[in-house]
């Protein structure tokens, strides 16, 4: 950034000039946009100082910065916009759109004039240029005597869907997490104002993203809540302007309710509990029990629970505990069934969760034998068979728990001897983890008697009834994988800090015999790394700077002054290529210097004398003196 400054009869304007903001916008070409058929708006940035029309009339383009003065009389603001359709034109001022009055003009040609401005005219003027395909604003800061001046919002913005959220200074902004939240603070003054930013009224480091005004806030957590502190300052003097950030979470369900467990060791054996839950839970209890339903979620900040009952607000005797978390229902008897719901909200959501009563009895039924457990030996016994069932149907035992079982006694079935049948132990361990082993069993064939005892018979006997089972079989005939890693490349890569770059090397899958394979069958081993960190000397680089020149001029508008920056490797101080050094900032290599009017309207080195430079690749490569044009 390169500060400019002219003084105009009574005010002094100065440009600022960034990426965002240049000569003119980098995404219009003049020439071919006033030709297209559709074109959305686009404002023309000009870096011209402002025009003298009078002793006290001021004329100036957007992206400069007027400092009224007490012989100013009138100013004019001027915003040239190219789209199509013709864009429509309007001016807001500190956000607020411009209310017209006998002071605050707008021309025919969409300038806004100031006539006989005042202390309550400052701030910054924004050019508003729309139409049906999109629009574009630029802004232009009027101060009192070069005072800082800060862009200031009021405005609460509450974030809880977006990833990405930019608030200007002095909004309060509450916002989910993991959100990337840049707050900007755009200022203005003569001399440019230096910005300093503050959390807490801490000073934030240059660890911090911050440029240009702008304070980025990465991937925010609950621990970069705070008051954050925009202050601007030159030597006219000082102003800050602060955002509230607060980090918001949406109610969300918990696994359990501490509380829930609290509460429930201290009420009566009668007393069923039961969490609720998006998807919804049932609770199942008897007549005239009592029921505490939880609600188990969080959330910053601290979501507020509001109880319905089939989607109205209770009017039934109940008690709210730990906090409205929990619902406690006297007597079950009060209600008919029905759908409990407890609604957490808060600023960054809502959440619904939902249990269902039922008031049933139930009751154990003997009325059939099971199956009997043997067909034949020694162990053969069939029971009574127990049932809980609720309005006659059959329910799981668990919901008869609490009711007495009556007494059942087993009765003794199929207590004969076995035909003779083959016994097989477990397989063994196989020989193998991979590539293929062997595992077998021992198969004898044997007769249960009907006195509980095991007789060995002939195979022959066994064969009869069943085919001789198997007693090998292979196993683990998937193929023996492994991971492999190549060496690892040259340590040549792009520098990325002090002697730091990257190198690579290949990851594959093979077999024992070094046959590849396809990397899904080493998916589950642990995969070596492809990439590390490697230290170099050829990136022990370092940019190296000679002092400033004489300045060009004592006065005036053109003087300025070079210096010569060098990528040099810090061991030779030999100069590398410049791209080594990318990773740290190129500085700066000439500036502007006394930047002051001459007295009796002429300058050092002959009158209207300047100095013509030539540039290349963004840099002055020559200079010469001369009176005419250059």
């Amino acid at each position: 950034e390169y500060p400019f400054h002219r003084r105009v009869s009574g005010f002094t304007s100065s440009l600022r000039t960034s990426s965002a903001e240049t000569f003119i916008s980098t995404s219009v070409d003049l020439a071919n946009d006033l030709h297209r058929p559709h074109q959305k708006p686009a404002i023309l940035r000009k870096i011209s100082a402002a025009q003298q029309l009078s002793a006290s009339e001021v004329v100036t383009h957007l992206g400069q910065t007027v400092v009224l003065a007490s012989g100013t009389l009138s100013v004019l603001l001027h915003c040239e916009a190219v789209g199509n359709p013709k864009p429509t034109i309007s001016w807001a001022k500190n956000g607020e759109e411009v209310k017209y009055n006998d002071r605050l003009l707008l021309q025919p040609d969409d300038s806004l004039q100031i006539l006989a401005p005042v202390e309550a005219d400052v701030g910054f003027y924004a050019c508003n240029a729309s139409n049906a395909l999109g629009s574009d604003s630029v802004s232009i800061a009027v101060t009192l005597a070069g005072k800082p001046l800060i862009k200031a919002s009021r405005a609460t913005v509450i974030n809880t869907e977006s990833l990405a959220v930019t608030v200007d200074i002095g909004s309060m902004l509450k916002t989910i997490q993991k959100a990337n939240v840049s707050i900007n603070c755009q200022v203005a003054g003569v001399p440019e104002a230096k910005v300093t930013w503050f959390k807490n009224k801490v000073k934030l480091s240059s660890t911090h993203h911050l440029h240009n005004g702008l304070l980025l806030i990465a991937n925010v957590s609950l621990s970069d809540q705070g008051l954050y502190t925009c202050k601007a300052s030159n030597i006219h003097g000082e102003v800050t302007e602060s955002s509230q950030l607060l980090v918001l979470e949406p109610p969300r369900p918990l696994p359990y309710l501490e509380d829930l467990t609290a509460v429930l060791s201290r009420a009566g054996p009668s007393t069923h509990s039961v969490l609720t839950s998006p998807s919804g839970t049932k609770l199942t209890v008897s007549p005239g029990s009592s029921a505490l339903i939880g609600c188990a979620v969080n959330g910053h900040p601290t979501p507020n629970i509001t109880w319905l009952y089939s989607g109205d607000p209770l009017s039934q005797q109940h008690q709210l505990l730990a906090g409205g978390r929990i619902l406690k229902i006297l007597n079950v008897s009060d209600f008919t069934d029905g759908e409990f719901s407890c609604l957490a909200q808060n600023e960054a959501g809502s959440l619904t969760q939902v249990m269902t009563l039922a008031i049933q009895e139930y009751r154990w039924s003997v009325d059939k034998l099971t199956s009997c457990s043997a067909s034949c030996g020694h162990r053969g016994l069939q029971l009574p068979q127990l049932r809980c069932l609720l309005d006659g149907a059959e329910v799981n035992a668990s919901y008869c728990g609490e009711t007495p079982k009556p007494s059942l006694q087993p009765i003794a079935c199929n207590r004969r001897d076995c035909p003779s049948r083959w016994m097989v132990t477990s397989w063994s361990p196989c020989t193998r983890s991979c590539g293929g082993g062997i595992q077998t069993r021992r198969v004898t064939c044997q007769r249960l008697t009907a006195k509980g005892s095991s007789v060995p018979m002939s195979n022959e006997a066994c064969a009869q009834v069943s085919k001789h089972p198997v007693d090998t079989q292979s196993c683990n005939k998937q193929p023996c994988v492994q991971w492999a890693a190549s060496s690892w490349g040259q340590c040549n890569g792009p520098c990325i800090g002090p002697r730091l770059a990257v190198q690579h090397r290949q990851i594959f899958c093979q077999t024992k015999d070094g046959t590849s394979v396809s990397s899904d069958q080493c998916s589950s081993l642990p995969r070596p790394l492809s990439t590390q960190n490697c230290w170099t000397d050829v990136c022990g680089v370092h940019w190296r700077i000679s002092l400033w020149t004489v300045c060009t001029a004592t006065c005036g508008n053109y003087g300025f002054q070079s210096r010569r920056v060098d990528c040099v490797h810090i061991r030779t101080n030999k100069p590398v290529m410049e791209h080594h050094c990318s990773w740290r900032p190129r500085p700066a290599n000439w500036q502007r210097c006394n930047i002051t009017p001459c007295e009796n309207g002429t300058s050092l080195r002959g009158g209207e004398a300047k100095w013509c430079r030539t540039r290349k690749e963004g840099r002055v490569v020559s200079q010469k003196h001369s009176t005419g044009p250059c």
